[in-house]
């Protein structure tokens, strides 16, 4: 059994350090597996992280909740079936590279060579996975990082191909030309729950714009646009059917106008106008008008006509929208429904190919468009407003909503099916999965899979030069089998050498070379489940041991994206929910509620969090702040407080029981032992306490509500265990002998210390490690198993007393501090409720001893000791008795307030104001109280504690001797002296306080471990004691 090792919260780094490389040398990881060989298994995925960008505090905390609900479940006893991930595909390592390279757009990456290109991504991915592993090891996130899954690898990648070719046999995937947000800078289009991701404020100029109805001077349409660009391929103008038109007349500019009569007062503004003609919206249909801006040319294609729209509404605007169909999905579908002619004079860079503008990007020519159309009289009005647009999230380029050939999984035919399977999984917060996801999972969009890139999974789906047949390939065998050339089945599943592989067309004879595209970076993620296994290559017997996962974690952004990448392909691919637990955290903001990002100055650097203040005090802090789901505000005075508080009371209440215990010459193996004890109630108490705290514990772990779990340990460890049942019994450990009283004190102490190691074990598992191995000797906390409620010594009705107990002795300090009487100046007593007695009556000794009081009196009557007085709580009643409030006051001025108060306790009271009857209720009252000569109230809801303030000669005296033991005492720890140390105290002081000393002489004497108490002329400086000085010498024996 190896020695109590004493904890230093000045080197938490090098005690950290240590533990570290324990864990190491004996393989924990390792050990969670071997111990639980035949235990159930509980399987959580992780999230891939990309390792091309630096770790920060966000992702301390993200897997400090992954890690703590492995450990947690492991010690549940658990086999515990995890891997570590890595993202490894996709533009964010492009984007990278390109910066490297000095590259502005994908004609570099084509001109410089795909292959050198993707050579430097892979590379390029691993920049910062030291980083990673070097903040994974300092926070003890005990995943296998060794042997991760990662996205690029050629395993992975063809369960991907499998995965894909499964869903294109059974008809789920389809090209189409579907208006996509895409983005011109990456050259890609984006899937919907990746615009979810990127919408952020932008200043634009919308402008209402005259368009002139055909075969008329002076009659023009009114359409309202945000995005100007688009005018130069205006095809139509939509109404709603059901909507109320009007044409009005405006004689200052004497012109006709059309747009919805709700909106006509709004959009005219100080025009005077008069309204000539209304009419549905469906008696406009196919109404004519001149084009706009005649810069393209749309032949003999049907253009220019008014259409009928459902999603036209009239909250804002015109209540006419003006359509371009290369450019919106819905607008396209009307081009569609009509048969309008498509123009599309913009190209994949984002640039117009014709208009006077040609070459110019798009964004860049909504002021230009404005002042043209405004030279030709064709504004009605021009604002600028800010707006909530799309960005590209990757490098926050506006949005183009552009119509492009894309390939798509049609998830659309999957929605039923993923709200249904949504039913079946546990979210914590639940709002989440019932609304925020319950909600895109009902309007799901078919999922845009292609994208025009190089660095990224390539989609397998090969087309034919001649009849244009598609078909997929679903693993590296049928690729070899298949292929024209003479191909290994180990190539590598990356650009650009799938390119370079044609197979011949089993429709007519043809050769069909890939479509060129990679997929979506989501799909990567999502096919975590499946490729991390290999399957059905590997695993397939073996699958369901995998699948699906008892818990996954990550960020709200993640909602729309791994979320729903996941649910996605696993109910296409098994018709399951791919999760039954998710737990949502939130951002990770400043202290001031702002988002963290280096131009603001207010990031935080995990590394020197960890070196300054421990890994252990930021995994807690980070739980303790908020509740996971909720952001977490990361403030550094708030961890130091956390240290404070709970590490340091944790250490202290370690180090004082093994320093006692070697002062004893006790080892923890004998104090485990110690049986058939005599329990004192106070140590009743603490069990009870602790087999409390293990049941609300368990109950919160397993809600994954870590917020309330870190909080109760922390009011357990400080309030509970040290402030209340350590400072109340140390008189025990002091006691020489080792009486029953010392062992039950010893044990219990032990038992808790013991069990809040294991408690804390997977929140904190640097300190639970040190203190659990001290304790036991054992090989490591991490493998035990957590502790189990014993019911039987729960005891809520001495809870209950204790509390009451402790209210009291917290009123009865409130007071001594109102009156400047110190804790050390013993006084008479306390008086409090008679009705307490039978509650609290076998515990006085606890308050006589904590407040310095002779005695606990019970009254059934306290009002010979304090008087009430009552108002009216003017915040409840005032809309209540309105005019009668004063009234109101006046009756409670008069009433007799005990008997009132005892009355509106026991049930609302009728009275009477003028004509009037109320019921009054205790929240209607302000009760005011105040002591009678020579005490003092304090009270707490319905607990008052009446001090009895009165110091007498008696009272005095021994206030003398107990301030006069406390400086002794602190002279002692301050001197070194060892806590067994004999002494002999010499001391200075006048002749009143000497003969206050005496008095106590013996007390003071058994009280400091001295020998001789002697008055004599000293050289040392003076002291204050109370209102008296003194001078003290101490002599070590």
């Amino acid at each position: 059994m190896s020695e109590f090792k004493s904890l230093d919260s000045k080197d938490v780094r090098k005690r950290e350090g240590e533990v570290e490389k324990y864990w190491q040398e004996i393989d924990l990881l390792n050990e969670t597996f071997k111990t639980r060989e035949d235990a159930e298994e509980y399987i959580i995925y992780d999230g891939p992280p990309t390792a091309n960008g630096r770790p920060g505090i966000h992702h301390v905390i993200a897997r400090t909740l992954k890690d703590m609900t492995s450990r947690y479940k492991n010690m549940q006893g658990y086999k515990v079936l995890k891997k570590a991930g890595w993202d490894t595909h996709g533009l964010p390592v492009e984007i990278e590279v390109e910066k490297t390279l000095g590259f502005h757009d994908k004609n570099d990456i084509e001109e410089y060579g795909i292959e050198k290109f993707n050579k430097l991504c892979k590379e390029s991915v691993w920049k910062y996975s030291d980083q990673w592993r070097e903040m994974s090891d300092r926070m003890a996130y005990l995943y296998n990082m060794d042997d991760p899954y990662v996205t690029m690898d050629n395993d992975y990648v063809e369960t991907e191909w499998y995965l894909l070719d499964k869903a294109f046999k059974n008809g789920y995937i389809y090209e189409g030309a579907k208006v996509m947000p895409y983005c011109p800078r990456c050259g890609t289009g984006l899937a919907s729950h990746e615009v979810a991701q990127g919408y952020q404020m932008d200043k634009t100029i919308t402008l209402t714009v005259k368009f002139k109805k055909k075969g008329t001077d002076n009659e023009y349409f009114l359409a309202w646009t945000t995005t100007p660009w688009t005018l130069p391929s205006n095809v139509a103008l939509s109404v709603h059917p059901d909507l109320t038109y009007a044409k009005l007349y405006v004689a200052e500019e004497d012109s006709y106008y059309y747009c919805a009569k709700s909106l006509a007062e709004t959009l005219m503004g100080e025009r005077e106008y008069e309204i000539v003609e209304e009419f549905p919206g469906k008696d406009m249909e196919y109404w004519k008008y001149e084009q706009l801006m005649p810069y393209v040319n749309v032949g003999d294609d049907k253009a220019f006509i008014v259409t009928l729209a459902d999603y036209v509404s009239a909250e804002d605007g015109t209540g006419i929208v003006h359509s371009a169909p290369a450019f919106g999905e819905d607008d396209y579908q009307i081009g569609r429904k009509y048969g309008l002619a498509f123009v599309q004079p913009v190209d994949l860079e984002g640039c117009f190919t014709e208009t006077p503008w040609k070459g110019e990007f798009i964004f860049d020519t909504n002021e230009k468009i404005w002042r043209h159309l405004q030279e030709e009289g064709k504004v009605f009005n021009k604002q600028t407003i800010e707006h909530n647009y799309p960005h590209c999230w990757r490098c926050h380029t506006p949005l183009v909503y552009y119509a492009k050939p894309s390939w798509y999984i049609e998830m659309s035919k999957f929605s039923d099916a993923m709200v249904e399977n949504n039913k079946s999984v546990n979210w914590y917060p639940q709002t989440i999965g019932d609304k925020r996801f319950g909600n895109w999972l009902e309007n799901v969009k078919d999922w845009a899979i292609s994208r025009s890139r190089y660095w990224g999974t390539p989609l397998n789906i090969w087309k034919c030069d001649e009849c244009g047949h598609t078909d997929t390939v679903g693993s590296r065998a049928e690729l070899k089998e298949r292929a024209i050339e003479d191909i290994s089945e180990d190539i590598e599943l990356h650009r650009p050498y799938v390119d370079n592989v044609s197979i011949k067309c089993d429709k007519c004879g043809g050769t069909m070379h890939r479509v060129p595209d990679v997929i979506d970076v989501w799909f990567d993620s999502g096919a975590m489940p499946f490729a991390q296994l290999h399957y059905p290559f590997e695993h397939k017997e073996d699958f369901e041991e995998y699948f699906p996962a008892d818990f996954i974690c990550e960020g709200i952004d993640q909602t729309r994206g791994w979320f729903y990448s996941l649910m996605a392909i696993s109910t296409i691919t098994t018709g399951k929910a791919p999760y039954k637990n998710v737990l949502v955290n939130d951002l990770v903001v400043d202290k001031n509620g702002q988002k963290m990002s280096k131009s603001k100055g207010n990031t935080l650097d995990p590394f020197a969090l960890f070196d300054k203040y421990g890994a252990d005090a930021v995994r807690f802090y980070s739980l303790y702040v908020s509740p996971p789901w909720m952001q977490t505000k990361f403030d550094e005075k708030g961890l130091i407080e956390v240290k404070n508080n709970f590490f340091r009371t944790f250490e202290n209440v370690y180090n004082f029981f093994g320093l006692y215990a070697e002062t004893d010459k006790l080892s923890a193996e004998e104090i485990s032992g110690f049986t058939d004890l005599k329990l004192e109630k106070i140590d009743k108490w603490l069990y009870s306490k602790l087999n409390t705290l293990i049941k609300n514990y368990t109950e919160a772990m397993d809600a994954f509500d870590y917020n309330k779990v870190v909080h109760m340990i922390s009011d357990f460890v400080v309030e509970d265990l040290s402030n209340w049942y350590i400072r109340r019994n140390r008189k025990r450990f002091w006691n020489s002998e080792l009486t029953d009283s010392k062992k039950a004190v010893y044990k219990t102490t032990f038992d808790a210390i013991l069990t809040i190691s294991k408690l804390i074990a997977p929140i904190t598992p640097f300190i639970a490690e040190e203190v659990y191995r001290s304790l036991t000797g054992e090989k490591t906390v991490h493998t035990s198993l957590l502790p189990k409620v014993d019911e039987a010594m729960i005891d809520t009705d001495l809870e209950e007393s204790m509390d009451l107990v402790r209210k009291i002795v917290n009123l009865g300090r409130a007071s001594r501090e109102k009156e400047s009487i110190k804790v050390r100046q013993p006084l008479a007593k306390i008086i409090v409720d008679g009705a307490y007695k039978e509650k609290i009556a076998d515990l006085t000794g606890l308050v006589k001893e904590e407040l310095n009081i002779k005695d606990v009196d019970f009254e059934d009557d306290l009002s010979d000791f304090m008087d009430y007085f009552l108002k009216p709580d003017f915040r409840v009643v005032g809309r209540i008795f309105q005019s009668k409030v004063n009234d109101f006051a006046k009756f409670l001025a008069s009433t007799d307030a005990k008997e009132f108060i005892e009355a509106v306790e026991e049930k609302p009271q009728e009275i009477t104001l003028g004509d009037e009857t109320y019921q009054v209720t205790k929240d209607y009252l302000d009760i005011r109280i105040s002591a009678k000569e020579g005490f003092d109230v304090e009270m707490d809801g319905n607990v008052f504690v009446i001090l009895d303030t009165e110091i007498t000669e008696d009272l005095r005296d021994e206030g003398y001797a107990r301030e006069f033991t406390s400086k002794v005492q602190n002279m002692r720890k301050d001197s070194g002296f060892e806590v067994t140390d004999r002494i002999n105290i010499y001391y200075q002081a006048d002749d009143e306080l000497n003969k206050s000393l005496e008095k106590f002489k013996e007390e003071i004497k058994k009280e400091t471990l001295a020998d001789k108490f002697e008055r004599k002329d000293l050289a040392s400086e003076e002291i204050e004691l109370n209102d008296k000085t003194v001078k003290i010498e101490l002599e070590r024996l």
